[in-house]
């Protein structure tokens, strides 16, 4: 908490909160006076939106908090937002702790681009096939996921990546039982079911970047592995050639290594 965000907190009129119960512990926590609740979650986001607008256009200032992150990044506030700046009124977004970039300042991994993506599907096909569409980027991957999947999703991002890559396990960001586990992709479900409080928390899940191929940028290889999805293979090498560019034989080898069944 900043000392910014509480002298807002403080000087706000209404405070909207994913959680009112959790926002009223948060102000009494800090001695500041009661102050005008409401509920702004995923179930009414627009509805509360528009009453924060009027609230707004009468002349009251007012703060929105969620819970456990940052308002709009895999939290309620983007629609608020919206409504908001659509209305011509102004948004002053308030710095403060987010478990993704803490998360990201903490793991080591080197690469200097990184890719937020935020919650995978909850079902394993569709997590998969999210995690396939990732597989070529030299990025970070970087993932929030809830405690009853964290398995299951380690466990897919090992069957799609491979078990090489280096992954980041970072629970609780800035909490109590805050923990930071680094290690291969393969080892990382042992590690999780070794110990049944490793599984507890909000995660942040950090996965190393795709290694080049040589000669072979990674936007090609992208374009090809969703083109052979669609269509014949001769068709998709002869499409991702014009599309991105690169070698037409370099990328036919390499349409039979993903074509090769396993």
């Amino acid at each position: 908490m900043t000392l910014r965000a509480l002298e807002v907190l403080a000087a706000a009129d209404v405070v909207a909160a994913e959680d009112t119960r959790n926002t009223a512990h948060l102000l009494t926590h800090h001695g500041i006076a009661a102050k005008r609740l409401m509920a702004l979650h995923q179930h009414n986001e627009r509805g509360a939106a528009e009453k924060i607008v009027a609230l707004l256009h009468a002349g009251h200032s007012v703060a929105f908090v969620s819970d456990a992150g940052t308002p709009a990044v895999s939290d309620p506030g983007a629609l608020l937002v919206q409504a908001v700046r659509a209305a011509g009124l102004r948004v002053i977004p308030i710095p403060g702790a987010n478990a993704a970039i803490a998360a990201l300042s903490a793991a080591g991994l080197a690469e200097p681009h990184f890719l937020f993506y935020g919650f995978l599907p909850n079902k394993s096909a569709a997590r998969c096939s999210a995690i396939q569409a990732l597989s070529a980027h030299p990025y970070t991957l970087v993932f929030y996921e809830a405690p009853h999947r964290i398995v299951e999703c380690v466990t897919d991002l090992c069957s799609v990546l491979g078990g090489e890559r280096q992954i980041v396990l970072a629970r609780e960001i800035t909490k109590l039982f805050e923990t930071i586990h680094a290690c291969p992709l393969r080892d990382a479900e042992a590690w999780l079911m070794a110990d049944s409080n490793r599984q507890r928390g909000e995660f942040v899940v950090l996965v190393s970047g795709a290694v080049p191929q040589p000669g072979l940028p990674a936007e090609a290889r992208r374009v090809l592995e969703a083109l052979l999805g669609e269509l014949p293979l001769q068709q998709a090498v002869q499409l991702a050639t014009q599309i991105s560019g690169a070698g037409r034989n370099e990328l036919y080898q390499l349409a039979l290594q993903l074509k090769k069944p396993e």
